[in-house]
């Protein structure tokens, strides 16, 4: 059960009466204490790893059983659990649901719009117990603590090549899995990762912006123009085979599909 803690406001800001932490907002606070308030009552019998609800012990344990039932009908990539084919479906989509109040920031993850966050209220709660270096997320504290321990726990089972962090391992396999997910809009050209794309989106971009010729907003990609004019044209050519309802993006559609499948 979660601890009723108490809320000292000290020059303006916000204080954690656990860790004796500073916060600009009661939001960017409360956001902070649930990581002292989670309780994980739920353990994995396999690698005793905890968790806070039943649901998510249940989808971890299909890692241990290797069980994969859910199937992208776009590259027929398998997935442990729903949310996992959902998340990996706004590869396809580029749906990007969730969003930053502070600068309107889209993300295609939730995970990704916390981290993002931490840049507007300057939180760094994971510590390196060895140079005691503040980190916004655990993701980098742990690449961050193989600089001291050059410890490569991550190991690609094709080659036996190691890894410090699991990013650069999932990174790496791609090559032997011939897996590129990432696909420009140009050129319909594939990419293993997204930061490949994102420099290959630059040769079509160099010195080049489309103009839209009803309000003459400019934009960087061919993509981006046509998705915008579908505002002007009302275009809908994403259809819902269950209603007929008609959308103007691809996501939005996706999205809504969730409705019938529930």
């Amino acid at each position: 059960m979660m601890q009723c803690m108490k809320v000292s406001k000290i020059n303006n800001t916000y204080q954690c009466s656990e860790c004796l932490k500073n916060f600009a907002t009661k939001k960017y606070l409360a956001q902070h204490m649930k990581l002292h308030a989670q309780e994980k009552p739920f353990l994995c019998s396999e690698c005793l790893k905890d968790f806070s609800c039943k649901s998510s012990l249940i989808r971890h344990m299909r890692i241990h059983s290797q069980e994969k039932s859910y199937r992208c009908s776009e590259c027929l990539k398998n997935f442990s659990c729903k949310s996992h084919l959902i998340r990996h479906m706004r590869i396809h989509s580029q749906e990007k649901p969730y969003q930053c109040l502070e600068c309107l920031k889209d993300f295609s993850r939730k995970s990704h719009l916390m981290r993002h966050m931490r840049i507007h209220s300057q939180e760094k709660p994971y510590q390196c117990s060895e140079c005691l270096k503040n980190f916004s997320c655990k993701s980098y504290l742990i690449q961050h603590m193989s600089v001291h321990s050059q410890e490569k726990p991550f190991q690609c089972s094709e080659c036996l090549k190691n890894f410090s962090c699991k990013s650069y391992l999932i990174q790496h396999i791609r090559v032997h899995s011939q897996d590129k997910p990432y696909q420009c809009s140009e050129c319909l050209k594939n990419f293993s990762c997204k930061s490949n794309l994102i420099k290959h989106i630059k040769v079509h971009n160099q010195g080049k912006t489309y103009q839209c010729s009803e309000c003459l907003k400019n934009f960087l990609c061919k993509s981006g123009l046509i998705q915008h004019m579908r505002v002007h044209t009302q275009e809908k050519p994403y259809q819902c085979s269950e209603c007929l309802k008609g959308f103007s993006q691809k996501g939005n559609l996706i999205r809504h599909m969730r409705v019938h499948t529930q």
